[in-house]
């Protein structure tokens, strides 16, 4: 009847770094409707499983079981049930035997029939069906976390000024165990201090060579989610991937600078030998105190309209610098004029107000409303913790101190569930990229999965009841609601992406399935346990004339939704249609 769908990428999704704005890589039309016929019939089929397995179970003669609707394309009988499948994958039924006013009921079969059970054999037999929509997601969500073998291991790449880890965890340490509990990558650490706002968490930490135990509290977060779902969870302020050596230069008369190093220069190389983090380069160079040493750089070098517009690209030219240290015992900052780009704007968007405050790329930022800022993290909360009010930043330009006024720019939108939010754009971004730390396998994967499954699903649940009651409450539009040709769309899109994104969508679908099939509507598996909640208060079933008006009127109250649902599909996908009808028809 209707798709409810939180967006949001699903862990350990990888992406094509690069493609052309506008296009986008999908399958046919004649592929698409393979997916999603695909996708109708196993779930239709999950949920129909269920009602038959427990009406087996409790003796329930069953007639038939059916998987789609129309000219039956396969068809065998067993003992005492039909078996079909039909031409449309749209529905499915399962047929027991029941006492009404069309089929007689012979005597000896009499205490087979579905009202002859008990009230709660009849419950379990009907919630069965959406039950294992519900469930039927945990097996599919674990299947794919347990395809994972990708894990970044627990080790701290990057500290967050500002934040608890502060001053307790450096780069490069390697958290063992959290309480007692050992742990073996860096979600399993993520989860737990995600878990913990506010607790006491001891850390057994692997540090120059030794074991230390380091005790920190994570601080509370507050994450406001679509349809005002709001969570909290805690955060300690740290990276899993080291900086790379991408250095930044903020004074002309530093050694660098006078041997052409430039800044956003990506070193790979000193004295021959290589350097892939900033972490690598500090210790190259940490013994230096006036010796003069090649170092080996690639030099980003932005492309101007790269494929007639359609892309933003930078491409790396190759050199060689002759770097003389100063003498002294100073850092690498100090010494060299090296540090660490992060601060540095790569880009501004012209027009901005950024721009029009003189801000320009190579800057570094130094303050936020006179207070220093030691990260592009720090500069970004500052800016975002008051986004509608005016901001003083300074910068320093060629070891001159520059300042200007900056107001965030706001959008405001309507979201996909008919929500008005306001959006807040910095225009001038950074670039300090990583380098991931090794892979490593995880020493817990089959119940690292099985959580995962659990808690996911617990999510989308969480997401869809929430949209229902949102949608009752007049705070969604029912324009939101979608129906086949979202879900065709849908299906399409993360089909021609792999299987896991596929699978991953058939969990989203099945659980919207099973929880639309409980709604309290006649004719819906809801409906007839509302009945059941009648009978079991009045203590006698409904008359069967009364069922059967209230069945006709959820009958039409499902084909106005339905019809609502497929209006909205049909308004929000109306090029596409036209467009995919056009190939399937040439």
């Amino acid at each position: 009847m209707g798709l409810l769908r939180e967006r949001r990428e699903r862990p350990g999704r990888r992406f094509c770094p690069w493609r052309p704005a506008g296009i986008s890589r999908r399958d046919t039309p004649a592929v698409d409707l393979l997916y999603f016929a695909l996708l109708c019939s196993v779930l239709i089929f999950v949920h129909e499983l269920g009602h038959f397995v427990w009406a087996k179970i409790f003796g329930v003669k069953v007639l038939t079981f059916s998987i789609g609707f129309g000219p039956k394309v396969l068809r065998f009988r067993g003992r005492e049930t039909e078996y079909c499948v039909g031409l449309l994958p749209l529905g499915g039924f399962v047929k027991m035997l029941e006492e009404n006013r069309q089929e007689p009921v012979l005597p000896e079969d009499r205490k087979r029939t579905f009202e002859a059970q008990a009230l709660w054999k009849r419950v379990i037999i009907v919630i069965a069906g959406p039950a294992m929509n519900i469930l039927f997601p945990v097996l599919l969500y674990f299947s794919v976390f347990v395809g994972e073998t990708r894990f970044s291991p627990p080790t701290v790449g990057f500290v967050l000024p500002g934040h608890p880890a502060e001053g307790k965890l450096a780069p490069g340490d390697r958290v063992l165990e959290v309480d007692g509990e050992r742990i073996s990558t860096f979600a399993e650490l993520a989860r737990i201090i995600g878990e913990s706002p506010g607790k006491e968490l001891r850390l057994k930490v692997f540090r120059d060579n030794e074991h230390v135990e380091v005790v920190v509290v994570p601080e509370e977060k507050v994450v406001r989610k679509p349809l005002d779902i709001v969570e909290k969870v805690g955060e300690i302020g740290i990276k899993p991937s080291r900086p790379a050596a991408v250095v930044g230069i903020s004074r002309p008369d530093s050694p660098a600078y006078r041997a052409g190093l430039r800044t956003f220069d990506l070193v790979t190389e000193v004295r021959g030998r290589p350097v892939k983090t900033f972490a690598d380069l500090e210790t190259a160079l940490s013994e230096n105190h006036g010796e003069t040493v090649p170092v080996t750089y690639l030099r980003p070098v932005k492309v101007p309209r790269a494929f007639g517009g359609l892309a933003e690209m930078a491409v790396y030219e190759s050199g060689v610098a002759a770097l003389t240290p100063e003498g002294g015992h100073g850092d690498l900052e100090e010494r060299t004029g090296l540090e660490s780009a992060d601060l540095y704007v790569f880009d501004v968007a012209e027009g901005s107000a950024e721009w029009s405050a003189d801000m320009r790329p190579g800057d570094r930022i130094v303050e936020v409303d006179q207070a220093a800022v030691t990260a592009w993290a720090t500069f970004l909360e500052r800016l975002l913790v008051a986004p509608d009010r005016p901001h003083t930043v300074t910068w320093l330009r060629g070891g001159v101190k520059k300042s200007g006024t900056i107001l965030l720019r706001r959008e405001d939108w309507i979201d996909e569930y008919g929500q008005h939010r306001p959006r807040y754009f910095v225009r001038a971004s950074n670039w300090s990229p990583v380098m991931p730390e090794a892979y490593v396998e995880h020493a817990s994967l089959l119940p690292f999965a099985l959580r995962s499954a659990l808690d996911e699903t617990y999510d989308v649940i969480r997401f869809i009841v929430v949209g229902i009651v949102r949608i009752v409450e007049g705070k969604v539009s029912i324009s939101t609601l979608g129906g086949p040709i979202t879900v065709y769309d849908v299906v399409g899109e993360e089909g021609s992406k792999g299987v896991s994104y596929f699978v991953w969508a058939m969990a989203v679908i099945s659980i919207n399935l099973g929880l639309i099939n409980l709604l309290p509507i006649p004719v819906l598996d809801g409906g007839h346990l509302l009945f059941f909640m009648f009978e079991a208060v009045s203590r006698r079933p409904l008359p069967l004339r009364v069922r059967e008006i209230a069945s006709l009127v959820g009958l039409l109250v499902l084909f106005v939704l339905m019809g609502v649902a497929f209006k909205n599909d049909v308004e929000r996908r109306w090029d596409v249609i036209q467009g995919q009808l056009r190939e399937l028809v040439d």
